[in-house]
């Protein structure tokens, strides 16, 4: 349904120049998407990790101390019976249940730009750096909302204390104010709707239940956009087999005639992830009124299904220009494609 973009992928990790000799880039991908002064900026998620790896053991980076754009070392000894190494992205500690030990990479921001949406010049150096103790395992998958003449930043920040959600805000995408934890753990996949409604901010997030109930998307809403209420579940994960896992908000809503339009992803059994979309009212975003019955995007070409973390399409950034929607979304989770749809045909597919 959604149209490919022919020169895809449109970065890939070979683009991307390492923070520091000792380092690899192994994926660029799940990226925020705005248009600034007549470019399109994306602010990309940049996994690194060691570039030399021993056969005995797994070398870890963990962020140092606050300021320092550099990583102490971790060594995991992978003769370790008590770890699991066959998920290329964690560490896992076998246990009573198996518990995340560490991420086998690190990850930051940096910002893209085009004037054309396809070809991107990268910055060499990151743009946003973990900084915090909730950072020490990286920032990911940022999402931009333009509110109020500033630009905030939502992104996942990681460490041994878990998944929580944090706040930058920028206006020129050269300072960015950190404004802090906006959600606890274990929580991600937020993000802020570009207006207020009925005098109060909203936001879609995606708690992690462990016992009970399953990952999916939640509405709050906020009177300073740092302190938030009012929660209420709003989509759960069991509506078709595509999503059956969990799923969680994708890009920011988007404003359109027919109500806010959210993009959003699922994951199915087999941990293939999706795209899809539904609407909420203008003025009552706790309200599913219509949505897509089936899925937007699928993993189905090779840059999709093969990469660091196979058969995966996650979007986290668009631009609508035009009537058109532009998607930028991570592919298999090591490199950024794109793709698009008309506004007009989009909505038609809701029922």
């Amino acid at each position: 349904m959604l149209i490919r973009e022919p020169r895809n992928p449109i970065i890939t990790k070979e683009q991307v120049k390492p923070t520091s000799d000792d380092l690899v880039v192994v994926g660029v991908f799940n990226c925020g998407a705005v248009k600034y002064k007549g470019e399109i900026i994306l602010l990309l998620r940049v996994a690194e990790t060691f570039a030399e790896q021993n056969h005995e053991y797994i070398q870890i980076p963990i962020a140092k101390k606050q300021g320092k754009k550099t990583y102490s070392i971790k060594k995991v000894s992978k003769k370790n019976k008590q770890f699991d190494f066959n998920d290329s992205r964690y560490v896992y500690k076998i246990q009573e249940y198996r518990h995340i030990e560490n991420l086998t990479s690190i990850s930051h921001m940096r910002l893209a730009r085009s004037t054309d949406g396809i070809n991107f010049s990268i910055d060499d150096e990151p743009t946003i750096f973990p900084e915090t103790k909730y950072e020490e395992w990286g920032i990911e998958d940022p999402r931009i909302t333009y509110l109020e003449g500033n630009y905030y930043i939502t992104y996942s920040a990681v460490s041994h204390n878990g998944v929580c959600v944090g706040l930058l805000k920028t206006k020129n995408f050269k300072t960015f104010e950190r404004l802090g934890i906006i959600f606890s753990p274990e929580n991600k996949d937020t993000v802020i709707f570009p207006e207020k409604i009925n005098g109060k901010y909203y936001a879609y997030h995606r708690p992690v239940p462990t016992d009970i109930g399953y990952p999916e998307i939640w509405l709050s809403s906020s009177p300073d956009l740092l302190h938030w209420g009012a929660h209420e579940h709003i989509l759960g994960s069991e509506t078709d087999n595509w999503s059956v896992q969990k799923i969680g908000a994708g890009i920011p809503p988007i404003k359109t005639k027919d109500g806010w339009l959210n993009i959003y992803h699922g994951v199915d059994k087999e941990n293939k992830y999706y795209l899809s979309s539904f609407l909420t009212p203008l003025d009552d975003p706790t309200k599913i009124i219509k949505i897509t019955k089936k899925p937007l995007l699928s993993p189905t070409e090779d840059y999709e299904k093969i990469g660091f973390y196979p058969n995966v399409v996650f979007a986290c950034g668009a631009i609508l220009e035009n009537d058109m929607i532009y998607i930028y979304y991570g592919a298999a989770d090591d490199k950024i494609a794109k793709a698009s749809i008309s506004l007009a045909s989009l909505l038609a597919l809701h029922s």
